[in-house]
């Protein structure tokens, strides 16, 4: 029988303004694709010190994003892990936060696919095929259909999850997936 995923829901706008920083949400891509890392071993993935990095660990960790994992016995190594297997930014942590939360939680996000496309473009242009897939479509949905695909969309990812750096099939290599739901502007 599968393990029942967690997911943690964002709904706290103070929350919401904990993510924003750009290595905070590196290190979130980090352990949420299963990562379980040190504060040194989390540094040397997002370009500052250790002490900088254990400082967005803690503020990660406030906010009940992250926490310590406590598979090792070694109290020196402290590693963190995803408080959850996902996480989601519910409506009312938006609402009440503001644009500007908004825009610096989707800036990290088009940052990142920017990059994604560019190296697309490179390994294209060096004649390579597999630069990964990306399609857009409208749908019409309700809401409740909206959490409903959402839902099912996560189980089909959490088929594979718990993959990483030092564990995964051969011939494996890391993949960014996005996934945005947005609403069209309303129409008469």
């Amino acid at each position: 029988m599968p393990r029942k995923r967690s997911e943690l829901q964002i709904t706290d706008p103070t929350a919401l303004r904990v993510l924003a920083h750009p290595a905070r949400q590196r290190l979130i891509t980090e352990l949420f694709a299963g990562e379980v890392l040190t504060a040194t071993e989390a540094a040397q993935l997002v370009g500052l010190t250790p002490s900088a990095t254990s400082y967005h660990l803690r503020a990660l960790e406030k906010a009940g994003v992250v926490v310590r994992d406590e598979s090792t016995s070694d109290a020196r190594q402290r590693p963190w892990r995803a408080a959850a297997d996902s996480f989601s930014i519910r409506p009312e942590a938006y609402r009440d936060s503001g644009v500007d939360a908004w825009d610096a939680n989707l800036s990290g996000w088009f940052t990142d696919i920017r990059a994604g496309v560019q190296r697309a473009e490179r390994a294209m242009t060096a004649g390579r095929d597999d630069v990964g897939r990306m399609s857009h479509g409208r749908l019409w949905l309700t809401w409740e259909e909206v959490q409903e695909l959402g839902d099912r969309i996560a189980e089909i990812t959490d088929e594979y999850r718990g993959r990483t750096r030092s564990d995964h099939p051969e011939g494996a290599r890391a993949w960014d997936s996005y996934v945005l739901m947005l609403p069209m502007e309303e129409m008469e």
